[in-house]
Formats: structure tokens, C-alpha cells, sequence
């Protein structure tokens, strides 16, 4: 017997294949692309070391020139002032004094422990910011003379700066100090034992310099529009340039009684019957004196020594470049 099997029924369910149909208002997307890595190729950097050591001799020569030139005034002028704090010699009588040794003796002078502290500082702080300029150039394949203001210059330089300052006060506050506390003049004689450099004064010398450094770098910029210079003036002198010279020296004046009390807490130590009104007197009487003493050290220290630091290592840079 054969039964025929209606098949209307199964229509959709076996022979079609499903679909799906989105409704009208939906808009499908293609699917999104694989994504790619896309390979850099590195790119070498390269450094600037041609003639790396004649350029680190250029920096240390200059140096070295610009810290000799401005350290027989400068010791001089530092010797005046811490005599004339502790009470050894006036202002006037300590540099001619010292005068005398320079141009009778200059041998003497220029070998002595004083002039050498000085040197020393200067030869430091110059060869510092000479090598970081070097050290630029050579990172950065730029030229050998070029020279740069960046922060880290700043901050390298001025470390160094105070670290060996700090130094020099010492030695010389234990030098020039009072005859009683075994300093001896010139960095020879006087018996005794020096006293140690209290830890405020070593505070207010390195506050002293912080002020020196801060109108050193940042505040010739504030100053120079400010100054009243005319036209006529301006061709001869860029106000950059007073404003590098007036912002140091003129600091002098608020940073020399920093200097005068840390020097007084040594003379005149702490428990020994001496008062703030009495320090205060003393500093009052050496200010003025000082001061004007300190602006005199400031011009060779910024103003001359990095001239000569400068030209000189640019003269020799630049024969790099021939």
C-alpha cells in the first residue's frame, strides 16, 4: 500500500535554509578591519665626540684662565672683610696690606692657602658649567662651541658653587677669625686650636649665596625692563647687559648682613654673653663697608671671569670647526 505524504506542511522547516532579516531601520556595519602593528624602524642617534679630548682641554683651560685672573682680587677682598669682622684690621689696611704682598711677592701671594681656596672655587665653577656645555653638545651632535642655559646647568653649576663656598668660608673664617681662636693670618701661624663653624653659620652663608645665585640667573630678566635707560643709552649698552652687572652687585646689599652675622656667630659664639641687639650693632657698624666691598668682588667674579671663561673656550672650541 502506498501513502502519499503531504509535504505543504514542512515547507520552510526542512528544504529552506534560515535567514535572518534585520529589520528596515537598522543599518548593519561591516565588520572592523584586523588590527596591525605597524614596526617603526629605530633610528640611531648620533653623538657629536669629534675631538672630545682637545674640547675637554678647551673647557679646563678656560677655566683655568678665568678662575687665575679673578682670584688675587678676590682673595683679597674676602681677607678684608672677615678681618675686619673679627676685629683684626680695618677694611682699607688688610687690602693694602694684601696689595703689598701681590705686587712685592706675587709668588708668595699666589701660592698661599687663600688664593688657592679661591682659585680652586672659581676653577670648580667654571669647569663645571664648561663640561655640562660639552656634555650637551656632545649628546645632542651639536656644535663644539655651543653653549646652553638649561636647568641642569643651573642646578650642576650652583651645587658646586655653594658646595665649595661653604668650604672657603670655613677655612677662612678659621684663618682671619680672632687672633684668640688660633686662626692664623695667611693661612700660616697662630696658635691654638680652631673652633669648629657652627651650623648657623654654614645656614646664613649658604642663604647668602642662594641670593647671590638667584639675581646671578634669574633676576637680570625681571630687571632690565625696568631700568631707566633711553634710546641714546640702549646703542651703546643692551639693558641685559646693566641689569647682569646692577642685579648681583646691588644684592650685595641684602646678602652681606647674612654674611656679616654668620661670621659674628663664630667670632662671638652663641653663650657667651653676646645678645642679638649686640650682633646687630656689630653688623650695622661693618654693612656699608662690606657691602660695597662684596659689589667689588661680584664684577670680577660674574662680570670678567666669565668673559675670559667664555672667549677663551670659544676660541679654542673653534678651531674643532676648522
Amino acid at each position: 500500500m502506498t501513502r502519499n505524504l503531504d509535504t505543504t506542511d514542512l515547507d520552510g522547516s526542512i528544504s529552506d535554509k534560515p535567514s535572518f532579516n534585520p529589520p528596515p531601520h537598522v543599518v548593519l556595519k561591516p565588520p572592523a578591519p584586523a588590527p596591525t602593528t605597524t614596526v617603526i624602524p629605530l633610528k640611531s642617534h648620533k653623538w657629536n665626540t669629534r675631538d672630545l679630548p682637545w674640547r675637554i682641554t678647551s673647557d679646563l683651560t678656560a677655566a683655568a684662565c678665568a678662575s687665575g685672573l679673578v682670584s688675587p682680587l678676590i682673595t683679597i677682598i674676602d681677607r678684608a672683610i672677615i678681618e675686619n669682622a673679627s676685629n683684626r684690621a680695618p677694611l682699607r689696611t688688610s687690602i693694602l696690606t694684601s696689595l703689598s704682598t701681590l705686587l712685592t711677592r706675587p709668588h708668595i701671594f699666589l701660592s698661599s692657602k687663600p688664593a688657592l681656596l679661591i682659585t680652586s672655587l672659581y676653577f670648580g665653577t667654571y669647569a663645571t658649567a664648561n663640561g655640562i656645555d660639552t656634555l650637551s653638545s656632545t649628546l645632542s651632535n651639536t656644535a663644539a662651541p655651543t653653549t646652553t642655559s638649561g636647568p641642569a646647568k643651573f642646578v650642576a653649576t650652583t651645587g658646586v658653587n655653594m658646595s665649595l663656598c661653604l668650604y672657603k668660608d670655613s677655612q677662612f673664617a678659621r684663618m682671619f677669625g680672632p687672633l684668640s681662636s688660633g686662626g692664623g693670618g695667611g693661612g700660616g701661624g697662630g696658635g691654638g686650636v680652631a673652633r669648629a663653624i657652627p651650623s648657623a653659620s654654614y645656614a646664613l652663608f649658604a642663604l647668602r649665596d642662594s641670593l647671590t645665585i638667584f639675581a646671578s640667573f634669574n633676576l637680570p630678566p625681571l630687571v632690565a625692563p625696568l631700568l631707566p635707560m633711553s634710546a641714546e643709552v640702549e646703542k651703546q649698552v643692551s639693558r641685559a647687559s646693566v641689569a647682569q652687572f646692577l642685579a648681583p652687585a646691588g644684592i650685595q646689599l641684602l646678602s652681606t648682613p647674612l654674611h656679616l652675622w654668620g661670621l659674628d656667630l663664630y667670632n662671638r659664639p652663641m653663650g657667651n654673653g653676646v645678645g642679638w641687639r649686640k650682633r646687630v650693632r656689630r653688623v650695622g657698624r661693618d654693612w656699608l663697608g662690606s657691602s660695597l666691598a662684596r659689589m667689588g668682588r661680584v664684577v670680577p667674579a660674574f662680570g670678567v671671569g666669565g668673559v675670559v671663561n667664555k672667549g677663551v673656550r670659544g676660541r679654542m672650541m673653534g678651531l674643532v670647526e676648522e
